[in-house]
C-alpha cells in the first residue's frame, strides 16, 4: 500500500511575486538615451514636496530598448540617508525581466557629491547585476536643481 507524506506548510520557501501585466504599450514608455533623460524621468516620479525633505532610493527597470518597464521604490529614509538592499533590487529586476537598471536617489541637502556609501552600493549592485546579464547603466543623484550621473563621471 502506498503511503503519502504530507509536508507542513513551513517547508515551502516563500517567494517574491511580481505580476507581469502591462497596460502601457512599449511605444508609450519613456526611453532613456542619456543621463539627462534618466534625471527627467526620475523627476516625474519624485514627490516634489519631499525631494528636499527625505532621502529615497528608486530604480528604473528597463527593457532591451532602454524603455522604462517599471519603477521599484527601494527605500525611504531620513534626512541624511536611506538603506537600499541590493538583494531586493536584483530580485525585482529578475522578476520583471529587466535587462538594464538605472539607480536613483535624492540628496535632500541639495548636494550633488556622492558619498563613499553611495559609491560602494553602486559597485555592489553593478557586480551582482552583471552575474545575471543585467546592465547597471547609471546611478543618478537627484535634486530639485540638478543631478549627478555616475556614468557621466566615469564611476561605473
Amino acid at each position: 500500500m502506498e503511503q503519502k507524506t504530507i509536508q507542513p506548510e513551513w517547508t515551502r520557501a516563500a517567494e517574491v511575486e511580481l505580476v507581469y501585466k502591462t497596460k502601457v504599450k512599449a511605444s508609450e514608455r519613456p526611453m532613456i538615451k542619456s543621463s539627462k533623460d534618466g534625471y527627467k524621468t526620475f523627476l516625474q516620479i519624485w514627490n516634489e514636496n519631499t525631494i528636499e525633505f527625505q532621502e529615497e532610493f528608486k530604480v528604473l527597470l528597463l527593457n532591451r530598448a532602454n524603455r522604462v518597464i517599471g519603477v521599484y521604490e527601494a527605500s525611504s529614509g531620513g534626512i541624511t540617508g536611506t538603506v537600499a538592499d541590493p538583494r531586493l533590487i536584483l530580485a525585482t529586476a529578475l522578476k520583471s525581466l529587466s535587462v538594464g537598471l538605472i539607480l536613483g536617489h535624492n540628496h535632500p541637502s541639495g548636494s550633488l557629491k556622492p558619498s563613499k556609501a553611495d559609491e560602494e552600493l553602486t559597485a555592489k549592485i553593478k557586480e551582482a547585476a552583471n552575474y545575471h546579464d543585467i546592465k547597471l547603466l547609471d546611478h543618478i543623484i537627484v535634486t530639485s536643481e540638478g543631478y549627478y550621473s555616475f556614468a557621466d563621471e566615469g564611476l561605473l
